[in-house]
């Protein structure tokens, strides 16, 4: 247990991975606008089930965000071309998000429905051009030598992006039943704005980056073979058909329960008895301060124990975990079954986000960075964002059974876990 303190000690003092932590925060940031504390506002405006997972369907955006994905990873942004390429991205986008996340605070569900939604879907566009940026200067910025970082970075990227998420969405949830909804929001454009200028301060460009020469820009199929064509056939290229398939298939089923159980874990809180203030102090805090924990070490035993292993072990406790809401639904709003669930939630989040971040990053290449981690980010969020957008309908089909529905999740992750056996079996001799 010292060994891996001190090497974490030693690893954490290389100041890169702090700033992919810091962009972590920028990306999980504008999940919570769009998915927590949008849905509460949803419910708090009495909104159907059904209606709640529809609007769910403007994360179906990060499933395409691959198609300019080439963008990002070869064009340079007029007047912000100073900041170099990956930053000159992420700036634009956290400017965009300020001014959509204070927008919205002006209107909402009970305001205008329509606008809301178009607000959101906006947002979703541009954080989703932001995650691109930011998940091709974490893929950048370690060098191919640095393999025994990839674990460490993901976990970096996964605190900042569950701190993002959770803290503020902590404070906003414990603060909606006292301001409302529509101060809470204009808060939250405050921190936008904050975050803003620490990433304008503290991030800079990676030192070498693969860029694409100005000259094929003249020419629209020579940009779009480099650019589409080529970084697909690369990835085959590099890992043969079976294997590229079998990797695309794990992706996109893999978190597939976790997403049905995310979108609609907080309409059930809420159905189920607990308050704005329960759900913001132990879904929000407690979750936090568990996953945060567990990221870390997560990142460390992924490292030195493989991530095709992880993934496995986090897949399993996956599937356990969401018995735990399964037997929560069966009692009712017992907080201390609550916290165990949350616990228990908080490792198997932690465990299964980095590995499968560090998986994706093992199958990337920088030349293509944002191109192929889009594509394949976009695959893995497509189960998340599109399919997961009708768990409301399958709750009602239930009869608003919650048992059944968390029971559905957790066989949901099998099929995946097959497929990550027999790519265990093909890539053992070089993973």
């Amino acid at each position: 247990m010292l060994n891996f303190v001190s090497l974490g000690r030693t690893v954490y003092a290389d100041q890169r991975l702090w700033r992919i932590f810091l962009l972590g925060l920028a990306s999980g940031f504008p999940w919570l606008l769009i998915g927590g504390a949008m849905t509460a506002w949803l419910a708090d405006t009495n909104y159907s089930r059904s209606a709640i997972g529809l609007f769910g369907i403007v994360f179906g955006v990060y499933t395409v965000n691959f198609l300019w994905a080439p963008l990002v990873d070869h064009f340079r942004l007029p007047y912000f071309e100073r900041f170099g390429l990956r930053k000159s991205w992420i700036l634009l986008c956290l400017s965009l998000l300020t001014v959509l996340a204070l927008l919205l605070s002006l209107t909402g569900p009970a305001v205008d429905l329509f606008t809301t939604a178009l607000l959101c879907f906006c947002i979703a566009i541009v954080s989703a051009t932001q995650d691109l940026a930011i998940d091709a200067y974490r893929v950048t910025v370690i060098k191919h030598t640095e393999e025994h970082l990839l674990g460490h970075a993901a976990a970096a990227a996964t605190c900042g992006w569950w701190v993002g998420l959770s803290l503020p969405g902590m404070f906003a949830f414990i603060l909606a039943d006292t301001i409302g909804w529509n101060m809470v929001y204009l808060m939250l454009a405050g921190l936008f704005l904050c975050l803003l200028g620490a990433v304008s301060l503290l991030v800079s460009e990676p030192s070498q980056q693969a860029l694409i020469d100005r000259e094929p820009y003249q020419n629209f199929l020579k940009f779009f073979d480099y650019s589409y064509v080529e970084a697909v056939a690369e990835f085959f290229r590099r890992n043969g058909r079976n294997l590229a398939v079998g990797l695309l298939l794990f992706i996109f089923l893999f978190k597939l329960g976790e997403a049905f159980l995310g979108r609609m874990v907080i309409l059930f809180y809420k159905e189920v008895g607990f308050t704005n203030a329960d759900i913001g102090i132990y879904s929000q805090g407690l979750n936090l301060v568990i996953t945060l924990s567990c990221a870390l070490l997560a990142g460390q035993f992924t490292s030195k124990f493989g991530t095709l292993r992880g993934l496995m072990i986090a897949g399993i406790l996956m599937a356990s975990t969401n018995l735990i809401f399964a037997w929560l639904a069966a009692i009712g709003p017992d907080k201390t079954i609550l916290v165990f669930a949350l616990v228990a939630d908080g490792i198997t989040t932690a465990l299964s986000t980095v590995a499968f971040v560090a998986f994706i990053t093992m199958f990337t290449s920088h030349l293509h960075a944002a191109t192929q981690y889009g594509a394949l980010a976009s695959l893995g969020n497509s189960g998340r964002t599109v399919l997961a957008a009708s768990s409301g309908f399958v709750v009602d089909a239930l009869g608003g059974d919650w048992t059944s529905f968390f029971v559905l999740t957790a066989f949901m992750v099998l099929p995946s876990l097959l497929i990550l056996w027999w790519l265990t079996r093909r890539t053992r001799s070089t993973v």
